[in-house]
């Protein structure tokens, strides 16, 4: 369970990023975060793994005060919660299946990490993670072969490989064309679904956040205006987390997905 009390964060020129956020997110739930650019929808994501630390309350996922966690606790609490970001990630001159095996450096004695030698039983889990999101063919190829959407899948299965409770995805499809995009989706459902991952979405593509999320947060100026079902959304309720500017919004959303 993620529960946020009273979380305010304020950055350094002094903008104000999150205003008084109080949620509570239990396992095993899909949650996509919309709103505008900038209104702090990736701060929010972000604060759950301290990528950013918070000014002000508490932050608790599954008992721990995120906030109080200092050095080797920030890195063990880090690899029970995978992060998927809109940009990959990924080492392009080199094999998928060298891709996921990263996720275990951390685990690694220090002759492993230098030698770059992988246990058995790594390779046959990052193998497993490439064929739970369908590329278990690409796992010799070298990355920057594939498709932008194979790529993040490659990404998913990375995050997969290290067993995480919860997966944090920021913008996960912006760059992906919209058959793509859905094909990622599903495995994002898919994983959320059968594995019980929590899945927690910035996203702005709001018709793909309302058909696959079960649950919609909607953000403005760093403050909860929306949070419930997203069969609850309506067109009133988005013009209000987009502060009157959804149609506009809409419009350059579906221009984006029409130049990709």
């Amino acid at each position: 369970m993620i529960e946020f009390i009273g979380v305010d964060k304020k950055y350094a020129n002094g903008t104000t990023a999150l205003q008084d956020i109080n949620l509570t997110i239990e396992q095993g739930e899909f949650v996509a975060v919309i709103g505008l650019s900038g209104a702090g929808k990736s701060t929010l994501i972000r604060c759950i793994n301290r990528i950013h630390g918070i000014t002000k309350g508490t932050i608790i996922v599954d008992k721990v005060d995120v906030s109080k966690l200092k050095g080797r606790d920030i890195r063990k609490f880090r690899r029970r919660i995978g992060m998927i970001f809109q940009s990959f990630n990924l080492v392009t001159r080199t094999s998928v299946i060298n891709n996921v095996l990263v996720s275990f450096v951390p685990e690694l004695p220090m002759w492993r990490k230098l030698a770059g030698v992988f246990t058995k039983q790594q390779k046959i889990k990052a193998l497993e993670a490439l064929d739970k999101v369908g590329i278990l063919d690409k796992a010799f190829v070298r990355v920057d072969q594939l498709s932008g959407g194979q790529q993040q899948r490659v990404a998913l299965a990375r995050t997969l490989a290290q067993s995480p409770d919860i997966i944090l995805a920021d913008e996960p499809i912006a760059s992906l064309d919209p058959v793509t995009s859905r094909i990622v989706m599903d495995d994002f459902k898919k994983i959320n679904k059968e594995m019980n991952i929590s899945v927690i979405m910035n996203i702005h593509h709001v018709e793909i956040a309302l058909e696959y999320a079960d649950r919609i947060i909607g953000i403005r100026k760093g403050e909860v205006v929306f949070d419930g079902p997203s069969s609850k959304v309506t067109q009133g309720i988005l013009q209000n987390i987009y502060g009157g500017k959804w149609e506009a919004e809409k419009a350059a959303i579906e221009e984006q997905a029409a130049y990709v």
